[in-house]
């Protein structure tokens, strides 16, 4: 079995922190597994995004998570940061989420297959569909 997860370092780093908003850097490197130098960056990232708010007391840090920020990718803008800890972080009941999750979906559009449309119609859609964006998703720091 391969050696990967679904949720990178950046979601680990942040349900470590919606978790416990007192952890230790050097604590939340041990339990997501590297190094304390690359949580900073990640938190860093995360604060630059608007998705994490460090504040200073006294010797420590207390780390704040903007659970109403969307998620970054396309495949996943329409649930919030909310809705996603509600569903991973302890103490979040999954029924809470699903329901956050089903008032925050917008009504979906029928979905039509390429063989059930007419051939002019086939064509436009085509032509109407979004060309993929050339951006590269590990640069984006996807929560994913």
């Amino acid at each position: 079995m391969g050696d990967w997860t679904f949720f990178s370092n950046y979601g680990h780093v942040l349900v470590c922190l919606a978790r416990n908003r007192e952890a230790r850097l050097r604590d939340v490197a041990r339990e997501v597994g590297i190094t304390e130098r690359a949580v900073q960056k990640i938190v860093r990232d995360l604060q630059d995004a608007g998705f994490l708010t460090v504040t200073k007391q006294g010797r420590c840090n207390r780390y704040r998570v903007n659970r109403r920020k969307s998620l970054r990718h396309t495949l996943e803008a329409h649930c919030t940061v909310g809705q996603l800890l509600a569903l991973v972080a302890k103490g979040g009941s999954r029924e809470e989420a699903v329901e956050s999750m089903e008032a925050a979906a917008a009504p979906a559009a029928v979905e039509v297959a390429d063989e059930e449309l007419p051939p002019p119609a086939r064509a436009k859609e085509k032509d109407s569909r979004k060309k993929p964006s050339s951006t590269d998703t590990r640069d984006q720091g996807s929560l994913f």
